[in-house]
């Protein structure tokens, strides 16, 4: 602490005032806030598909920190590209990282044959952020795909499901997507 006298005239009498001055010292340095890896998706090619693959999206949101996925931009670079098309749904295998790029196929194959849309989206963005499918696998595993049957509508990530999405995004890993596309067929 620094202590000075300050000295001063008050109408014509000289005032002798202490004055303390206090040095601030640096407050311990805060952890730093862990950032969600941001990736983006392209939707302009997923036709009937928008609203469950936003909502697909969401489901990842809401159950995992590490990364969020949200709508790109017009003009803006999607590293996850989802597609319609007629065949069966399918996804390139990742973890996709902000540099890279994947894609999702929304078949309508298996929508004809009865599988529940958002949990065919959550299913293959689980691809995207780096989950194998795990056949054959009860309805409450997301990651089971066709295989937790066509009345199955649990479209939420398990506990080792999230957690190993976390780890791939902790920020240590640097394991980009691979070419491997998973065709979620079923058996």
């Amino acid at each position: 602490m620094l202590r000075r006298t300050l000295i001063g005239v008050v109408a014509g009498t000289a005032l002798v005032l202490p004055l303390t001055a206090t040095t601030a010292t640096a407050a311990p340095a805060a952890a730093p806030a862990v950032l969600a890896t941001t990736l983006t998706y392209d939707d302009s090619q997923a036709a009937e598909f928008k609203q469950a693959v936003a909502d697909g999206a969401n489901v990842w949101n809401t159950n995992v920190q590490n990364v969020r996925i949200v709508k790109a931009q017009p003009g803006q670079r999607a590293n996850i590209r989802i597609v319609a098309d007629n065949g069966w749904p399918r996804a390139t295998l990742g973890p996709v990282r902000p540099s890279g790029q994947v894609t999702i196929w929304m078949g309508r194959q298996a929508v004809q044959q009865g599988y529940h849309t958002v949990r065919i989206a959550a299913h293959e963005m689980g691809h995207s952020l780096g989950l194998p499918d795990v056949k054959p696998g009860p309805c409450s595993s997301l990651m089971s795909g066709s295989t937790g049957g066509v009345n199955c509508t649990s479209v939420n990530p398990n506990a080792s499901e999230k957690s190993r999405v976390e780890r791939n995004y902790a920020g240590t890993a640097q394991q980009q997507s691979s070419d491997v596309v998973l065709i979620d067929a079923a058996f």
